[in-house]
């Protein structure tokens, strides 16, 4: 029996070698990965992100740390089991 393209697991629809690396780091980092971090160092596009959000693929946690200064707002990615599988896969 023959599959058509959109018959496949979402996860692996679009997986493009950018993805594929965005969530070999993800998965790399028990913590999650500062989305700045991500944009700023690794050059990954905001859309981008939120794509891999949107599929499943990755989560993005807020939180909200202070120290001596101003209170700050960080927001990890981190990659889903369905991220680990696509990779896997």
């Amino acid at each position: 029996m023959r599959t058509s393209q959109s018959q496949l697991p979402r996860e692996r629809c679009g997986l493009t070698p950018e993805r594929r690396r965005a969530l070999q780091l993800l998965a790399s980092s028990q913590c999650g990965v500062a989305a700045e971090l991500l944009v700023l160092a690794h050059e990954f596009s905001r859309d981008m992100l939120a794509g891999l959000v949107v599929a499943g693929l990755a989560t993005v946690v807020a939180e909200t740390l202070k120290a001596d200064g101003p209170t700050i707002k960080i927001e990890r990615v981190r990659i889903t089991d369905a991220g680990r599988r696509a990779i896997a896969g």
